[in-house]
């Protein structure tokens, strides 16, 4: 079985900024109590879910677009038939399946947040993605993974105000990297290249307002000076994309957004637990090596 076809349809190196949605939420419990055997598993089972949640998503995003593809992207494996419509079909169900289960085993929180980013999932890949709300419905399956990162932390300690901020930071800036790739198989508009970029600067300023709500020296000192090192990693591609929005530059302002998930998740954790917080940074690592093989867009 020929690996390379695969990794592609469930675009592989995408899966370790799903994983750090869930460290995220693994460091804010280290925040606020000492992980337990019991925590760690419920970790490890949230890390599962999210990782299988995401590759099924990028499953069901193939076959809903395989018409489309047939016509505009004949490379990708379905609409090459490298890969056969009843086994993406059945690599899907599964992958949601477990995924699914184990989102449940961790708890009812899990179970319902699980169960709404299955919704979310299917909601996107086959009704919404191409109408003017795809990229907030997108943002909703970010949001919701937060979220169910954040299932580790006990409501009574972590309020409901910081955890919509946290989620609501990463989920504004998917509405902009999803904007800004709208069109990225042909020659997009500068003008919405730019909106769409303003949205993920928004992002930033949100998550500068994330420590104002945590006690006095909890986070690293150098949070405001990470952020401003994130805008420029992200934004220069982004500002090459607008200057000339060919596909190609588009494409690779697109990967560097979609790897800057990992960097935005990094950071909003050092607020919480100092400078540890950026070993989620190392998530980079094989998202970048694999994404030397595998295309990320």
């Amino acid at each position: 079985m020929p690996f390379l076809p695969y990794a592609k349809l469930l675009r592989l190196p995408n899966v370790f900024t799903a994983f750090a949605d869930i460290a995220l939420g693994f460091c804010v419990t280290v925040h606020f109590r000492l992980i337990d055997t019991e925590t760690a598993i419920r970790a490890a089972l949230l890390f599962a879910a999210s990782g299988l949640l995401y590759l099924a998503g990028m499953v069901w995003n193939d076959y809903f677009d395989l018409e489309e593809d047939r016509k505009t992207q004949p490379f990708r494996p379905l609409a090459s038939g490298k890969i056969s419509v009843r086994t993406a079909v059945t690599i899907g169900l599964v992958l949601t399946a477990l995924g699914l289960a184990c989102a449940t085993a961790t708890g009812k929180s899990g179970a319902i947040i699980g169960g709404l980013l299955v919704a979310a999932i299917f909601l996107y890949n086959a009704r919404i993605k191409r109408t003017p709300a795809g990229p907030i419905s997108m943002a909703a399956c970010r949001f919701l993974n937060v979220l169910l990162g954040l299932t580790l932390v006990d409501v009574a300690s972590f309020t409901w105000p910081l955890r919509l901020h946290l989620a609501g930071t990463i989920g504004l800036y998917i509405v902009g990297v999803t904007w800004f790739a709208r069109t990225e198989e042909k020659r997009s508009n500068p003008k919405v290249l730019r909106l769409a970029a303003a949205v993920m600067l928004a992002a930033a300023l949100l998550a500068l307002f994330v420590p104002a709500r945590l006690p006095p020296g909890t986070a690293t000192p150098l949070y405001p000076y990470l952020l401003v090192v994130f805008v420029f990693w992200v934004g220069f591609p982004a500002v090459a994309a607008i200057r000339q929005p060919l596909p190609g530059n588009v494409q690779a302002a697109v990967k560097r957004s979609i790897f800057g998930l990992v960097a935005l998740d990094a950071i909003l954790a050092s607020a919480f637990i100092g400078e540890a917080g950026l070993l989620i940074l190392l998530l980079l690592i094989p998202a970048i090596l694999l994404g030397k093989l595998v295309y990320s867009t």
